[in-house]
Protein backbone atom coordinates (compact mmCIF):
# COMPACT_ATOMS: atom_id res chain seq x y z
CA UNK A 1 0.00 0.00 0.00
CA UNK A 2 2.94 2.46 0.67
CA UNK A 3 4.15 2.11 -2.49
CA UNK A 4 1.10 2.63 -4.15
CA UNK A 5 0.45 5.77 -2.00
CA UNK A 6 3.87 7.07 -3.28
CA UNK A 7 3.10 6.00 -6.82
CA UNK A 8 -0.65 7.93 -6.47
CA UNK A 9 1.24 11.55 -4.90
CA UNK A 10 4.09 11.16 -7.81
CA UNK A 11 1.27 11.06 -10.17
CA UNK A 12 -0.86 13.89 -8.73
CA UNK A 13 1.18 16.71 -9.73
CA UNK A 14 1.35 15.27 -13.66
CA UNK A 15 -1.06 16.98 -16.29
CA UNK A 16 -4.39 15.19 -16.84
CA UNK A 17 -3.40 12.44 -19.32
CA UNK A 18 -1.16 11.11 -17.32
CA UNK A 19 -3.60 11.66 -14.82
CA UNK A 20 -5.80 9.61 -16.85
CA UNK A 21 -3.75 6.97 -17.62
CA UNK A 22 -2.37 5.95 -14.70
CA UNK A 23 -5.95 5.40 -13.21
CA UNK A 24 -6.61 3.24 -16.39
CA UNK A 25 -4.11 0.62 -15.06
CA UNK A 26 -4.80 -2.34 -12.97
CA UNK A 27 -4.03 -2.26 -9.44
CA UNK A 28 -0.60 -4.84 -10.27
CA UNK A 29 0.70 -2.40 -13.06
CA UNK A 30 -0.16 0.12 -10.59
CA UNK A 31 1.91 -1.04 -7.82
CA UNK A 32 4.55 -1.89 -11.01
CA UNK A 33 5.16 1.70 -12.16
CA UNK A 34 4.76 3.15 -8.71
CA UNK A 35 7.91 0.58 -7.57
CA UNK A 36 10.22 1.62 -10.47
CA UNK A 37 9.67 5.50 -9.38
CA UNK A 38 10.56 4.46 -6.20
CA UNK A 39 13.53 2.42 -7.07
CA UNK A 40 15.01 4.95 -9.35
CA UNK A 41 14.51 8.05 -7.18
CA UNK A 42 16.57 5.75 -4.08
CA UNK A 43 19.03 4.89 -7.06
CA UNK A 44 19.85 8.11 -7.73
CA UNK A 45 21.98 9.04 -5.03
CA UNK A 46 23.78 5.62 -5.52
CA UNK A 47 24.90 6.69 -8.57
CA UNK A 48 25.81 10.20 -7.97
CA UNK A 49 28.47 8.34 -5.28
CA UNK A 50 29.77 5.41 -7.65
CA UNK A 51 30.04 8.56 -10.42
CA UNK A 52 32.08 10.84 -8.00
CA UNK A 53 34.57 8.09 -6.38
CA UNK A 54 35.03 6.89 -10.32
CA UNK A 55 36.00 10.98 -10.72
CA UNK A 56 37.76 10.41 -7.70
CA UNK A 57 40.04 7.19 -9.02
CA UNK A 58 40.49 9.02 -12.53
CA UNK A 59 43.92 10.19 -13.72
CA UNK A 60 47.74 9.29 -13.69
CA UNK A 61 49.48 9.58 -10.21
CA UNK A 62 52.28 11.61 -9.81
CA UNK A 63 55.19 9.87 -9.90
CA UNK A 64 57.35 10.93 -6.68
CA UNK A 65 53.88 9.30 -4.63
CA UNK A 66 56.22 6.41 -3.50
CA UNK A 67 57.28 5.17 -0.37
CA UNK A 68 58.88 6.89 1.85
CA UNK A 69 60.21 4.02 4.01
CA UNK A 70 57.57 4.37 6.00
CA UNK A 71 55.31 1.40 5.25
CA UNK A 72 54.04 -1.31 7.89
CA UNK A 73 53.00 -5.08 7.57
CA UNK A 74 50.44 -6.75 10.43
CA UNK A 75 52.19 -9.85 11.24
CA UNK A 76 50.01 -12.69 13.16
CA UNK A 77 50.01 -14.95 16.67
CA UNK A 78 52.28 -17.28 15.14
CA UNK A 79 55.40 -14.88 14.96
CA UNK A 80 55.38 -14.77 19.08
CA UNK A 81 53.30 -18.75 19.68
CA UNK A 82 56.25 -20.54 18.59
CA UNK A 83 54.90 -21.61 15.31
CA UNK A 84 57.36 -19.64 13.71
CA UNK A 85 61.19 -20.39 14.20
CA UNK A 86 64.29 -18.57 13.29
CA UNK A 87 64.92 -19.43 9.80
CA UNK A 88 61.26 -18.02 9.35
CA UNK A 89 62.40 -14.64 11.12
CA UNK A 90 65.26 -14.80 8.85
CA UNK A 91 63.55 -15.52 5.33
CA UNK A 92 61.11 -12.68 6.71
CA UNK A 93 63.58 -10.11 7.55
CA UNK A 94 65.76 -10.81 4.13
CA UNK A 95 62.18 -10.39 2.06
CA UNK A 96 61.45 -6.86 3.39
CA UNK A 97 65.02 -5.76 2.30
CA UNK A 98 63.25 -5.06 -1.00
CA UNK A 99 60.17 -2.91 0.35
CA UNK A 100 59.53 0.49 2.28
CA UNK A 101 58.55 -1.17 5.38
CA UNK A 102 59.99 -0.35 8.59
CA UNK A 103 57.48 -1.00 10.93
CA UNK A 104 56.13 -4.55 12.15
CA UNK A 105 52.74 -5.00 14.25
CA UNK A 106 53.07 -8.44 15.53
CA UNK A 107 49.86 -10.02 16.99
CA UNK A 108 50.98 -10.18 21.17
CA UNK A 109 47.36 -10.43 22.20
CA UNK A 110 44.76 -9.98 22.42
CA UNK A 111 43.95 -7.87 25.43
CA UNK A 112 41.71 -9.85 28.33
CA UNK A 113 38.27 -8.05 28.22
CA UNK A 114 39.02 -6.20 31.62
CA UNK A 115 42.10 -4.69 29.77
CA UNK A 116 45.01 -7.23 30.69
CA UNK A 117 47.39 -9.26 29.14
CA UNK A 118 48.07 -13.13 29.93
CA UNK A 119 52.46 -13.07 29.00
CA UNK A 120 51.58 -16.80 28.41
CA UNK A 121 50.23 -14.96 24.63
CA UNK A 122 53.42 -14.47 23.63
CA UNK A 123 56.01 -16.95 24.70
CA UNK A 124 58.72 -15.93 22.14
CA UNK A 125 58.67 -12.60 21.73
CA UNK A 126 62.00 -11.50 23.19
CA UNK A 127 63.62 -13.46 21.14
CA UNK A 128 61.63 -12.79 17.59
CA UNK A 129 62.68 -9.10 18.33
CA UNK A 130 66.25 -9.97 18.76
CA UNK A 131 66.22 -12.06 15.30
CA UNK A 132 64.63 -9.34 13.47
CA UNK A 133 67.05 -6.83 15.23
CA UNK A 134 69.90 -8.52 14.11
CA UNK A 135 68.49 -9.51 10.77
CA UNK A 136 67.84 -6.24 9.78
CA UNK A 137 68.25 -3.33 12.76
CA UNK A 138 66.47 -0.89 10.94
CA UNK A 139 62.99 -2.68 11.76
CA UNK A 140 60.78 -1.54 14.39
CA UNK A 141 58.52 -4.43 16.29
CA UNK A 142 55.78 -3.23 17.73
CA UNK A 143 52.79 -5.49 19.93
CA UNK A 144 49.99 -5.49 17.98
CA UNK A 145 47.26 -5.37 21.03
CA UNK A 146 43.61 -5.94 20.47
CA UNK A 147 40.20 -6.58 21.74
CA UNK A 148 35.84 -6.17 20.81
CA UNK A 149 34.74 -2.98 22.35
CA UNK A 150 31.43 -1.98 24.20
CA UNK A 151 28.19 -2.05 23.58
CA UNK A 152 28.63 -3.80 20.26
CA UNK A 153 30.02 -6.31 21.60
CA UNK A 154 28.89 -6.24 25.73
CA UNK A 155 31.62 -8.82 26.95
CA UNK A 156 34.25 -6.51 25.69
CA UNK A 157 36.50 -3.87 26.91
CA UNK A 158 34.21 -1.52 28.52
CA UNK A 159 36.22 1.79 27.84
CA UNK A 160 33.99 3.95 29.97
CA UNK A 161 35.61 2.06 32.88
CA UNK A 162 38.77 3.82 34.70
CA UNK A 163 40.14 0.17 35.81
CA UNK A 164 39.79 -1.44 32.12
CA UNK A 165 41.61 2.29 30.38
CA UNK A 166 44.36 1.60 33.57
CA UNK A 167 44.49 -1.63 33.03
CA UNK A 168 45.24 -1.39 28.88
CA UNK A 169 48.19 1.08 29.86
CA UNK A 170 49.26 -1.34 31.68
CA UNK A 171 49.35 -4.11 29.46
CA UNK A 172 51.46 -1.75 27.00
CA UNK A 173 54.03 -1.46 29.67
CA UNK A 174 54.41 -5.34 29.55
CA UNK A 175 54.49 -5.57 26.35
CA UNK A 176 57.38 -2.75 26.22
CA UNK A 177 59.47 -4.49 28.61
CA UNK A 178 59.18 -8.07 26.65
CA UNK A 179 61.58 -6.29 24.20
CA UNK A 180 58.77 -4.60 21.75
CA UNK A 181 59.83 -1.16 20.21
CA UNK A 182 56.39 -0.10 20.28
CA UNK A 183 52.13 -0.72 20.60
CA UNK A 184 49.85 -1.05 18.19
CA UNK A 185 46.37 -0.69 19.93
CA UNK A 186 43.30 -2.01 17.51
CA UNK A 187 40.57 -1.77 19.70
CA UNK A 188 37.38 -2.38 17.50
CA UNK A 189 34.49 -0.99 17.32
CA UNK A 190 35.16 2.57 18.78
CA UNK A 191 32.60 5.00 18.28
CA UNK A 192 33.59 8.49 16.67
CA UNK A 193 33.89 10.96 20.03
CA UNK A 194 34.20 8.20 22.48
CA UNK A 195 36.18 10.01 25.42
CA UNK A 196 37.15 6.50 26.62
CA UNK A 197 39.08 5.80 23.95
CA UNK A 198 40.85 9.40 24.25
CA UNK A 199 42.01 8.63 27.46
CA UNK A 200 43.49 4.91 26.94
CA UNK A 201 45.37 7.17 23.92
CA UNK A 202 46.56 9.48 26.79
CA UNK A 203 47.55 7.06 29.75
CA UNK A 204 49.23 4.67 27.69
CA UNK A 205 51.25 7.47 25.36
CA UNK A 206 52.55 8.83 28.92
CA UNK A 207 53.80 4.85 29.24
CA UNK A 208 55.39 4.21 25.87
CA UNK A 209 57.04 7.63 25.61
CA UNK A 210 58.47 7.24 29.22
CA UNK A 211 60.25 4.20 27.54
CA UNK A 212 60.98 6.05 24.33
CA UNK A 213 58.53 3.81 22.60
CA UNK A 214 56.09 4.50 19.67
CA UNK A 215 52.02 4.57 20.31
CA UNK A 216 50.43 3.61 16.89
CA UNK A 217 46.76 3.39 16.46
CA UNK A 218 44.17 1.43 13.61
CA UNK A 219 41.13 3.57 13.23
CA UNK A 220 38.34 3.38 11.12
CA UNK A 221 37.51 5.28 7.82
CA UNK A 222 36.56 8.51 7.78
CA UNK A 223 33.21 10.03 7.31
CA UNK A 224 32.74 10.17 3.17
CA UNK A 225 30.20 12.55 3.70
CA UNK A 226 30.17 15.20 6.78
CA UNK A 227 28.11 13.60 9.15
CA UNK A 228 27.94 10.55 7.91
CA UNK A 229 29.20 8.31 11.09
CA UNK A 230 25.95 9.76 13.07
CA UNK A 231 23.29 8.57 10.24
CA UNK A 232 24.89 4.97 10.17
CA UNK A 233 24.99 4.81 14.43
CA UNK A 234 21.31 5.70 14.06
CA UNK A 235 20.46 3.37 11.37
CA UNK A 236 22.91 0.06 11.94
CA UNK A 237 24.26 0.98 15.30
CA UNK A 238 27.32 0.21 14.11
CA UNK A 239 30.46 2.76 14.15
CA UNK A 240 31.51 2.57 10.71
CA UNK A 241 33.09 5.77 10.33
CA UNK A 242 34.97 8.52 12.69
CA UNK A 243 34.65 11.88 11.52
CA UNK A 244 37.61 14.17 10.36
CA UNK A 245 37.75 15.74 13.99
CA UNK A 246 37.93 12.69 15.97
CA UNK A 247 40.64 11.65 13.88
CA UNK A 248 42.08 14.57 14.66
CA UNK A 249 41.78 14.01 18.00
CA UNK A 250 42.92 10.70 18.26
CA UNK A 251 46.47 11.35 15.97
CA UNK A 252 47.22 13.93 18.50
CA UNK A 253 47.66 11.32 21.28
CA UNK A 254 49.80 8.89 18.84
CA UNK A 255 52.79 8.83 17.17
CA UNK A 256 51.53 6.78 14.36
CA UNK A 257 48.04 6.12 12.64
CA UNK A 258 47.07 3.58 10.96
CA UNK A 259 43.55 4.00 8.74
CA UNK A 260 41.45 0.57 8.03
CA UNK A 261 40.86 1.28 4.40
CA UNK A 262 39.06 -1.61 3.49
CA UNK A 263 36.19 -3.56 3.88
CA UNK A 264 34.54 -0.86 2.34
CA UNK A 265 31.53 -2.76 0.28
CA UNK A 266 32.96 -1.26 -2.93
CA UNK A 267 31.51 -3.68 -5.84
CA UNK A 268 34.74 -2.37 -8.59
CA UNK A 269 38.36 -1.79 -8.43
CA UNK A 270 37.49 1.52 -9.69
CA UNK A 271 35.58 2.07 -7.05
CA UNK A 272 37.43 1.28 -4.57
CA UNK A 273 40.17 3.41 -5.69
CA UNK A 274 38.44 6.25 -5.74
CA UNK A 275 36.96 5.17 -2.24
CA UNK A 276 40.54 4.93 -0.97
CA UNK A 277 41.91 8.58 -3.07
CA UNK A 278 39.00 10.59 -0.90
CA UNK A 279 39.85 8.55 2.35
CA UNK A 280 43.84 9.59 1.76
CA UNK A 281 43.20 12.92 1.34
CA UNK A 282 40.82 13.15 4.45
CA UNK A 283 43.18 11.76 6.46
CA UNK A 284 45.93 13.88 5.20
CA UNK A 285 43.97 16.68 6.55
CA UNK A 286 43.19 15.51 9.56
CA UNK A 287 46.26 13.91 10.91
CA UNK A 288 49.21 16.36 11.84
CA UNK A 289 52.21 16.57 10.08
CA UNK A 290 54.68 15.54 12.87
CA UNK A 291 52.45 11.64 13.11
CA UNK A 292 53.31 9.02 11.00
CA UNK A 293 50.20 8.43 8.93
CA UNK A 294 49.41 4.87 7.21
CA UNK A 295 46.66 3.79 4.96
CA UNK A 296 45.95 -0.16 4.56
CA UNK A 297 46.52 -2.06 1.92
CA UNK A 298 43.88 -5.01 1.65
CA UNK A 299 45.98 -8.31 1.28
CA UNK A 300 43.33 -10.96 2.03
CA UNK A 301 40.41 -12.30 0.42
CA UNK A 302 36.84 -12.08 0.68
CA UNK A 303 33.70 -12.15 -1.03
CA UNK A 304 30.80 -10.74 1.01
CA UNK A 305 28.85 -7.53 1.44
CA UNK A 306 31.30 -5.38 3.13
CA UNK A 307 34.24 -6.79 1.43
CA UNK A 308 34.26 -7.96 -2.35
CA UNK A 309 37.64 -9.23 -2.98
CA UNK A 310 37.73 -9.32 -6.51
CA UNK A 311 37.53 -5.04 -6.08
CA UNK A 312 39.30 -4.82 -2.65
CA UNK A 313 43.27 -5.10 -4.10
CA UNK A 314 46.57 -4.14 -3.37
CA UNK A 315 47.01 -2.76 -6.33
CA UNK A 316 43.32 -0.49 -6.58
CA UNK A 317 44.45 0.28 -2.81
CA UNK A 318 47.76 1.84 -3.78
CA UNK A 319 46.28 3.25 -7.03
CA UNK A 320 43.94 5.35 -4.74
CA UNK A 321 46.59 6.15 -2.06
CA UNK A 322 48.96 7.50 -4.87
CA UNK A 323 45.65 9.83 -6.22
CA UNK A 324 45.13 11.13 -2.76
CA UNK A 325 48.80 11.92 -1.44
CA UNK A 326 49.47 13.76 -5.16
CA UNK A 327 46.29 15.45 -4.74
CA UNK A 328 46.43 16.56 -1.61
CA UNK A 329 49.93 16.86 0.31
CA UNK A 330 52.75 15.39 -2.25
CA UNK A 331 55.62 16.77 0.13
CA UNK A 332 54.04 14.68 3.04
CA UNK A 333 57.02 12.37 4.49
CA UNK A 334 55.68 10.95 7.41
CA UNK A 335 53.43 8.70 5.54
CA UNK A 336 53.26 5.10 4.20
CA UNK A 337 50.79 1.98 3.80
CA UNK A 338 50.07 -0.88 5.86
CA UNK A 339 49.97 -4.43 4.78
CA UNK A 340 46.65 -6.41 6.35
CA UNK A 341 47.92 -9.55 7.15
CA UNK A 342 50.89 -11.50 6.43
CA UNK A 343 49.35 -14.75 7.07
CA UNK A 344 46.87 -14.04 3.42
CA UNK A 345 49.18 -11.95 1.47
CA UNK A 346 49.62 -13.64 -1.90
CA UNK A 347 52.80 -13.41 -4.57
CA UNK A 348 50.15 -11.00 -6.41
CA UNK A 349 49.73 -8.89 -3.36
CA UNK A 350 53.41 -8.44 -2.46
CA UNK A 351 53.96 -8.15 -6.34
CA UNK A 352 51.37 -5.08 -6.44
CA UNK A 353 52.63 -3.57 -3.57
CA UNK A 354 56.35 -3.11 -4.91
CA UNK A 355 55.42 -2.25 -8.69
CA UNK A 356 52.90 0.13 -7.12
CA UNK A 357 54.63 1.86 -4.16
CA UNK A 358 57.48 0.52 -3.08
CA UNK A 359 59.80 1.49 -5.80
CA UNK A 360 62.08 4.65 -4.80
CA UNK A 361 60.20 7.64 -5.85
CA UNK A 362 62.60 9.85 -8.41
CA UNK A 363 64.85 12.18 -7.34
CA UNK A 364 64.46 15.75 -7.15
Amino acid sequence: MGVLRTGAAAVAGLPGRSRRWWRGLSRPRRAAVALAVVLAVLAAPVAAAAAALRLAGAGEPRADARTRGRDALWLGHAWVDGRRGPADTAALAADLRTTGIRDLYVHAGPLGHDGTLDPRLHPRARRLVGELHRAAPGLRVHAWLGDVVAPEHPEGLHLDRPAVRAAVAASAGQVLDAGFAGVHLDLEPVRSGDPGFLDVLDRTHAVTARRGAVLSAATPQIDPLPGLHRAAAALADHPKWWSQAYLGQVARRVDQVAVMSYDTGTPLESLYSGYVAQQTALALEAVPGRVDLLMGLPAYREEKFGHWGHAETVAAAVRGVRLGLGRTEPGRERFGVALYVDFTATPRDWSDYRAGWAVRRPAG
